[in-house]
């Protein structure tokens, strides 16, 4: 007989533990968690008791155990079953945690480009200080820019390890003082650890020429011409190469909106 101070219903268990009743019947059906009592009437009742085995259930669920595995431990519970379950549930959430944190930071620095993005002035040109910068690079010449070789160039930078950074091209100062715009050097991806290769190279923490500039790239040669005039004129001695990186591809529609920041290490 029914007591409602000792049974509950589907709804009644349900909301008690704060999940749908629709839960309730799923896990009935394929033989997971089941009420105790099935009146005449087909209607499910469960006892307060259950509570204890359903939140077991439910932690294990939270531990991101699938159905299948939890109905498997429950056949043959053990001490050292729940010790290997939950030592690899453990090393699985430390490495979403990993991978969220990273998610975190590639978010934080895209929405500090955004934000320079839409500080700055159309061809401005302006001393900063950077932080120590590490990056992966690759020989590239723009002069045959074919979308397969770009497309080959970046998996050799592993672009894997964090290209939603984003990437950019880098060219040598003495080539752009002899006019020569096109003959880039290389693609180049930051990282965030140094690598034992020749095709790491360091950006020192320092001061460093900032230039931007809106618009279509065909715009940047000219616009080297300022950064050198800017330069000779505040007796700035520029370092080897610039390396340019777009700022807000991710954020626009149309050529016209897209910021592009030139960067050249100042020398001492």
């Amino acid at each position: 007989m029914y007591h409602s101070n000792t049974y509950y219903t589907t709804a009644q268990f349900a909301k008690l533990h704060g999940i749908n009743k629709r839960t309730l019947h799923y896990y009935d059906d394929i033989g997971l968690f089941s009420p105790k009592h099935k009146g005449d009437n087909q209607y499910r009742y469960y006892t307060e008791s259950q509570s204890i085995e359903l939140q077991f259930i439910l932690m294990l669920k939270d531990l991101h155990m699938s159905l299948d595995e939890i109905a498997d431990y429950l056949k043959h519970p053990s001490s050292e079953g729940f010790k290997s379950i939950a030592n690899d549930k453990i090393a699985m959430i430390d490495q979403q945690i990993q991978q969220l944190k990273q998610t975190r930071e590639i978010l934080q620095k895209r929405l500090k480009m955004l934000l320079i993005s839409e500080q700055i002035h159309d061809r401005e040109i302006r001393v900063e200080q950077r932080n120590k910068e590490i990056i992966l690079t690759t020989p590239f010449s723009f002069r045959d820019d074919q979308l397969d070789t770009i497309a080959q160039k970046l998996l050799e930078l592993n672009i894997s390890e964090g290209n939603s950074i984003g990437y950019g091209s880098y060219i040598a100062l003495n080539k752009i003082r002899n006019h020569e715009y096109d003959a880039y050097d290389g693609l180049y991806l930051p990282i965030k650890k140094s690598l034992k290769s020749k095709s790491v190279m360091i950006r020192p923490k320092g001061y460093y020429l900032c230039a931007y500039i809106k618009g279509d790239w065909n715009q940047i040669p000219a616009f080297y011409e300022d950064i050198i005039a800017y330069a000779d004129a505040h007796h700035i001695k520029l370092g080897k190469y610039a390396f340019e990186t777009g700022l807000n591809d991710f954020a626009i529609h149309t050529i016209e909106d897209y910021v592009s920041e030139i960067t050249i290490e100042i020398e001492d």
